[in-house]
């Protein structure tokens, strides 16, 4: 797990209840999973199994478990490890939530809707006795963006969609940044890697006026020997997201950018009919806008998710995309040597 300084003034609960039964629902996407499985992956320690209300849900290979046998075991919060397109609670989920307050967990969610809107879930809450913290909740009083060049260095991720490697890229990078003695923060920009730092700003939450401003007040004026690794969000070529994605680019001016995509997938998640940019687009379209707020801009490498790869078939695809783009190209799970040539990239 990496840890984070806070950014003051965070409108998040930093102190969640832990350990965490993680809620699948009934989500067979397991894209859509992806706060489930961060949190597997960067912050398993706080794990104690999971829990769905359906036989066909994804899972993450925790121990599966109900919320009575979970708090047994230690787990103090269910977190909803899903995030899904509008980051709605639907009807099918209410029940499994009631059983997890009833049980003694609090909820920790990072859905767009507020725990509390939903009566049978306030109230039992209110009967139980019981928290339900919502980390999506921008601070308040963000500043409208000025652009102002701020001291210190910063490397954005950014991506040909959503739920594709951006936060894992952003994790490990400043991971491999502290071990080689880098003076290094994660930023987190959205609600799983708030809950893995502790802390962080819920980039789609913010009102679209003050986003840009929010990415600027998420990595202030530092030493000029200190880098923010920033999460990226969506995509610049996300019809839905992509305002998310510009206002993250503009306001974090990065120094470096690192590109991240998926092997395999071939159009925008969630969104049929959208077939996924090239790598190379996303490239050129980062370097352009990113300019506006950083002319020094520039693109350190690429990341790519072979997780549905053997290793043979990884090894290719790496090697064949890093000589055809021209840049240091790794998968950050994998690691080894193609992913410390894309961090000596970074840090040249």
């Amino acid at each position: 797990m990496i840890a984070a300084r806070p950014v003051p003034p965070l409108a998040i609960e930093t102190d969640l209840p832990q350990p965490y039964l993680l809620f699948l629902g009934d989500t067979i996407e397991p894209g859509f999973a992806k706060t489930a499985f961060g949190l597997r992956d960067w912050a398993r320690d706080k794990c104690v199994g999971e829990f769905a209300c359906s036989p066909d849900a994804v899972s993450t290979g925790l121990p599966h478990m109900r919320p009575a046998a979970a708090y047994a075991k230690g787990a103090r919060a269910l977190v909803i490890g899903v995030a899904n397109s509008g980051g709605i609670i639907p009807i099918s989920w209410r029940a499994s939530l009631v059983e997890a307050l009833s049980a003694g967990l609090d909820i920790v969610s990072g859905m767009h809707v507020r725990l509390a809107s939903l009566p049978d879930i306030a109230e039992a809450a209110s009967r139980f006795g019981r928290r339900l913290i919502d980390v999506r909740s921008p601070p308040a009083a963000i500043p409208i963006a000025t652009g102002r060049k701020r001291s210190g260095k910063r490397l954005l991720t950014v991506g040909t969609d959503c739920a594709l490697g951006k936060k894992y890229t952003a994790l490990a990078i400043a991971r491999e940044f502290r071990n080689r003695g880098v003076d290094v923060d994660f930023r987190a920009t959205g609600q799983t890697g708030i809950m893995i730092s502790g802390g962080g700003i819920p980039m789609d939450a913010v009102i679209a006026d003050f986003a840009a401003g929010a990415a600027e007040m998420l990595s202030p004026d530092a030493d000029p020997a200190h880098w923010d690794v920033i999460e990226g969000q969506g995509s610049l070529f996300h019809p839905a997201y992509a305002g998310v994605s510009l206002a993250l680019l503009h306001g974090s001016q990065p120094d470096i950018f690192i590109a991240c995509h998926e092997a395999g997938r071939e159009t925008i998640l969630g969104t049929p009919g959208f077939a996924l940019p090239e790598i190379e687009e996303v490239i050129a379209l980062t370097h352009t806008l990113g300019a506006r707020t950083n002319p020094a801009i520039r693109c350190g490498g690429v990341t790519i998710n072979t997780a549905h790869l053997s290793d043979a078939e990884a090894s290719a695809l790496l090697d064949a995309e890093a000589e055809r783009l021209g840049l240091p190209v790794a998968d950050p799970v994998r690691g080894g040597a193609r992913f410390e040539r894309l961090i000596a990239a970074c840090l040249a």
